[in-house]
């Protein structure tokens, strides 16, 4: 169980990893998807929006027995889209953010191996998108109204596992040039 929340280390080992990180509905998807674009790479998408959407569609929502298997998806995808990947990794998510959803949720709850793997695994920088953008439904969000509390969870779980991050705030074009700018240094800095 717990190797398939490990990250892979021998493939690809100098590939700087970067995750886009943050409430719902702060650009973190349309973000990665431009970086991955950009950088001519690919991005690891966040596999609990397909897992929500799969149970949805069997009018089923997401509960707490959900989180372990959705952390072992994301990692499935990240471990399989490094593969893939040239120098850089584009993450729109992390355990780190699992275990924050998860605690968030359902009262403090998030399965131990989960927060083992939240801060082991490593990541170059992460990208903590700020608020400031409208909040969209989609059918899968549902937080309109805990933004600001739901940042502040998501900063505070950065500072305490003394996670690299930046925070990324304004229109789109300002966010992407923030995480372009910072993805530069590490690429100049690695090479």
């Amino acid at each position: 169980m717990e190797e398939k929340l490990k990250q892979i280390t021998d493939t690809n080992p100098n590939c700087i990893k970067v995750v886009l990180y943050g409430p719902e509905s702060t650009g973190k998807s349309t973000l990665a998807q431009e970086l991955a674009t950009y950088y001519n790479t690919v991005y690891v998408e966040e596999f609990s929006r397909s897992y929500a959407e799969a149970k949805a569609k069997n009018n089923l929502s997401i509960t707490k027995d959900d989180v372990l298997p959705i952390a072992i998806g994301q990692m499935h995808l990240e471990n399989k889209q490094l593969h893939f990947a040239n120098t850089l990794l584009i993450c729109d998510t992390d355990l780190l953010e699992t275990q924050v959803y998860s605690q968030f949720y359902y009262d403090g709850y998030c399965p131990q191996e989960v927060k083992k793997y939240a801060q082991e695994n490593t990541y170059d920088l992460y990208f903590l998108t700020y608020i400031d953008t409208v909040w969209e439904a989609d059918g899968i969000r549902d937080q309109p109204n805990n933004r600001l509390e739901l940042f502040n969870q998501f900063e505070q779980a950065l500072v305490a596992t003394k996670k690299p991050y930046v925070l990324v705030k304004g229109d789109f074009k300002e966010r992407l040039n923030t995480c372009k700018d910072h993805i530069e240094k590490l690429i100049n800095h690695t090479h």
